[in-house]
């Protein structure tokens, strides 16, 4: 009967998600960031928190995009999972506070019982921050469900415990030279009315067509795997950022980093320009490697656009095929994009805050 009901329905059903899921439109991406910033300044702690601290004692790690399944083939965290491991256990002994950026786990594809199951000692390491009083956790598109209480008390809560919270973002205020500078960290899915929009939206993805999808084995492709969508939602996000004085946008969900605004490839394109005319022969033959492993992973790139304010920040993901995974550290005063790999640490780009603070 599961099979009949698969072939009769998986083409329709699959035909709609394609027709009502649309590309990232300005208005809905810039009203949905804005509504969020202000809900946080009001104090609406349901929606996320209020954090300060100064540039000096700010030590953050900021992941996003595991995408934790069910262990099968369709599992992209799998190959990355020792390497996460690694980063997690370098972070808890060197004192970060440890923030998850959303689609942690992959609810789409997966049950929650089903991610927990396979992937419990990934959790219980998030889990370890927590108990120290340094973690936060954001939900994003694809494990929206964490938003409501019934399935984060039954999933989460044992592993977590009762301190547990999943906000939609967290908002965090640095003064410098006598003014307040923000960082709105959040998964960056808002104004995809496929995930985001209004409470009913919100609730049909997590109630209705989450469930559906996984019935009916359909495996929608996200944003990551539509290279022109990737940058275009990219650059809205980063436009929103030039209306917002002062303030920096921090987000995932593309699964394509970007520092200070330039996207690695971008970035290491210019790098190697350069070191082509300044005869840097080593240098140029790793950087050419460097971008031919990156191209591959984004084979398909239409879009390029330099986008020339320091405002704007993606972690990249960690679920990479080469088990390879991004994210963004900010202490002893930098913004840093670092990459794991091989359970190795390597910062490949860096930033003084009060450099980016000042060109805002």
């Amino acid at each position: 009967m599961k099979r009949l009901l698969q072939y009769l329905f998986r083409k329709p059903v699959i035909w709609l998600a394609n027709k009502f899921s649309s590309r990232p439109q300005s208005r809905l991406v810039f009203s949905a960031l804005s509504q969020l910033q202000e809900d946080i300044l009001n104090n609406k702690k349901e929606k996320g928190l209020l954090l300060s601290c100064t540039p000096e004692n700010a030590r953050f790690v900021i992941f996003s995009d595991q995408h934790k399944g069910g262990g099968d083939a369709a599992d992209d965290f799998v190959p990355a999972a020792d390497n996460y491991h690694k980063a997690l256990t370098w972070y808890y002994g060197e004192g970060y506070t440890l923030v998850n950026l959303g689609d942690c786990e992959e609810l789409w594809e997966s049950t929650p019982s089903q991610v927990i199951a396979q992937h419990r000692l990934s959790l219980l390491e998030e889990a370890k921050f927590l108990q120290q009083k340094r973690y936060y956790r954001i939900f994003g598109n694809h494990d929206l469900e964490w938003n409501y209480v019934i399935p984060r008390n039954q999933f989460l809560k044992p592993i977590f415990g009762n301190s547990l919270k999943v906000y939609e973002g967290l908002l965090v205020e640095i003064p410098y030279n006598k003014n307040l500078y923000r960082l709105l960290l959040t998964h960056g899915h808002q104004g995809d009315r496929h995930s985001d929009g209004n409470a009913f939206s919100k609730w049909f993805v997590a109630a209705i067509w989450t469930p559906a999808q996984r019935f009916l084995d359909i495996r929608i492709n996200t944003v990551s795997d539509s290279f022109d969508l990737v940058d275009l939602h990219n650059i809205v996000l980063y436009e929103w950022t030039l209306q917002q004085p002062r303030t920096i946008l921090v987000t995932g969900h593309t699964h394509k980093p970007v520092f200070a605004s330039l996207d690695h490839i971008d970035r290491l394109t210019k790098q190697l320009e350069r070191a082509v005319q300044e005869q840097h022969t080593e240098l140029a033959a790793r950087l050419q490697a460097d971008l031919a492993k990156r191209q591959a992973e984004y084979a398909g790139k239409q879009i390029v656009k330099t986008m020339a304010r320091p405002a704007y920040f993606n972690t990249g993901c960690c679920c990479f095929s080469d088990g390879d995974i991004t994210g963004l550290e900010i202490s002893e005063g930098f913004i840093r994009l670092i990459k794991w790999e091989g359970g190795e640490r390597k910062v490949l780009e860096e930033s003084p805050l009060y450099y980016l603070f000042e060109q805002l």
